[in-house]
């Protein structure tokens, strides 16, 4: 996996095909914190780990920089919170090829409540075409509390 603290430089891999996008070889990571315990690639890689955390509380955010435009026709994320009640806030924004601002996708808030709704798991169908950048803002607690932001999954697909 390829990735930097954001603003720092990084290096290219060559694209393999799969079913999901192999993000470790067709993007570079910009994240702006990590638990060294839950590393952004155990999110973005099957099989890697059990997520991906923050290293303090706070607006976090997780950006993939593809090397190569992509068309992406479906989104899945899955958030994890099995410690404390809270209520999140994730906003999606994405680039064109060519473009120097960001849209946005979608926002979305969730208040997870565990032991009984300790999951948010997000499948979305979008048309990005031409898709440079891909930019996840979580605020893990809108109440500013003081919850540290956590991915468990994120997968994208061309179909």
């Amino acid at each position: 996996m390829r990735k930097t603290l954001i603003n720092h430089p990084t290096e290219n891999a060559t694209p393999v095909d799969q079913n999901y996008l192999d993000l470790e070889h067709l993007a570079r990571i910009e994240i702006s914190s990590e638990c060294q315990d839950h590393p952004v690639e155990s999110a973005l890689i099957e099989g890697s780990g059990s997520g991906w955390q923050a290293d303090g509380p706070g607006e976090q955010t997780i950006r993939l920089l593809f090397d190569q435009p992509q068309t992406v026709k479906h989104i899945v994320l899955l958030f994890d919170e099995k410690e404390q009640s809270r209520t999140q806030e994730f906003v999606l924004l994405w680039r064109m090829e060519n473009e120097d601002f960001f849209r946005e996708l979608l926002r979305q808030q969730y208040h997870f409540s565990p032991p009984l709704t300790a999951q948010e798991i997000e499948n979305y169908k979008v048309d990005l075409k031409q898709l440079k950048a891909l930019e996840l803002r979580i605020i893990p607690d809108i109440s500013g509390g003081e919850a540290c932001a956590k991915l468990t999954r994120l997968r994208l697909s061309e179909m």
